[in-house]
């Protein structure tokens, strides 16, 4: 029996499911950088979808659409609007994982069988999360394809490279039932907890939230839930919740190796992100200590900085990617450091508070 340290290899890629898989396509192309590499649907064999598959550095995402909006897509979409359905996970050997995951009987894995090729054999099941949320499980050892069976190669001119890889994804949960979910992977699938925070980390004058952080083998795979916590007013975790009429992923963290050169560039693409106070800065010095980067940068681009005992980091988040408030983006840069930004939480959720404001939703 294969050890549980050695089970999941990392994020194989994450599925959308919107409204238009073309828009999006689009979308991530022209103002993230993202390179478009195949696509699937009628004109492929493919009669119930439309997919684009697109890449950056080790990211891949793809994004599906509906052509009936009865399908079990179109249903998603108009009860969430545009979100993740799918954090797809690598195994290195799917009768192994799967055996191990149905033997600790927390998460059940649903054997979707072989996909047999001319490029050879796939392997893949899938285990329900939290919402709406799965995890496909892809044994691709003995495929030698470079695209999902079912896509076609698009020709398009390569993308930008400003993120190399999927530092974290992170989902949020209804009060009271992160704990359980926290459990669900590690009990269920063989995660470790890798730390925590309680509201009287991640709070404001008006509202806080709890979140713990899971991660499996050395951070092949890191999920932070996050859950609402009593406030004054309603909370961030909350207002995603209401908006996405369940619990799901509410942001993934791209990681750059530069981080002022990513966030110029995208902001010169178009890319909206929160703003944060100039106050922030007059201090900056003074909390994190000496950075490579020079402040005024920082300071005009809105980037955040932290300390922890092994480095520093760098964060910025965008603005919600669609109508509603719900999914976003988070561009981070690690310098040693190995935590989320604790020192940050205070400006972001202020950052965040004085969008829900313009909203009415504070």
């Amino acid at each position: 029996m294969m050890e549980g340290g050695d089970l999941f290899q990392g994020v194989q890629h994450i599925e959308f499911y919107v409204g238009s898989a073309r828009q999006w396509a689009f979308y991530h192309s022209k103002a993230f950088g993202f390179a478009i590499k195949g696509y699937a649907g009628p004109e492929t064999g493919v009669r119930d979808r439309v997919s684009y598959l697109l890449e950056q550095g080790k990211v891949r995402l793809i994004l599906t659409g509906f052509l009936d909006s009865n399908s079990d897509i179109g249903q998603h979409v108009r009860l969430h609007g545009d979100g993740v359905h799918d954090i797809a996970l690598k195994v290195k050997d799917y009768e192994e994982t799967s055996s191990f995951i149905n033997e600790r009987k927390v998460a059940l894995i649903k054997d979707e069988g072989e996909i047999k090729t001319g490029e050879g054999l796939i392997r893949k099941g899938y285990v329900e999360a939290y919402g709406e949320t799965r995890h496909s499980l892809i044994d691709l050892s003995e495929y030698e394809g470079y695209l999902p069976p079912g896509f076609m190669e698009i020709k398009s001119a390569d993308g930008e490279v400003f993120v190399g890889n999927i530092d974290h994804v992170v989902g949020n949960v209804k009060e009271g039932e992160m704990n359980s979910w926290v459990d669900f992977y590690i009990q269920g699938m063989g995660f470790t907890q890798l730390m925590s925070f309680d509201d009287k980390d991640i709070s404001t004058k008006y509202s806080a939230l709890r979140s713990k952080v899971v991660q499996y083998g050395k951070r092949n795979v890191v999920f932070p839930i996050n859950e609402p916590a009593l406030g004054l007013k309603k909370s961030q975790i909350q207002e995603y919740i209401d908006y996405y009429r369940s619990d799901g992923v509410q942001h993934i963290a791209l990681h750059t190796s530069d981080i002022v050169k990513t966030v110029r560039e995208l902001k010169a693409r178009g890319v909206e992100f929160l703003n944060t106070s100039g106050i922030y800065y007059d201090t900056l010095a003074e909390r994190v200590g000496r950075i490579d980067e020079d402040i005024s940068d920082l300071r005009e681009l809105g980037i955040l900085v932290d300390r922890d005992d092994d480095g520093y980091l760098l964060q910025i988040f965008t603005k919600p990617i669609g109508d509603r408030p719900t999914f976003f983006y988070e561009i981070i840069q690690r310098k040693g450091a190995t935590s989320f930004g604790k020192g940050n939480f205070k400006a972001l959720f202020e950052s965040i508070e004085r969008e829900q404001e313009r909203r009415g939703n504070l």
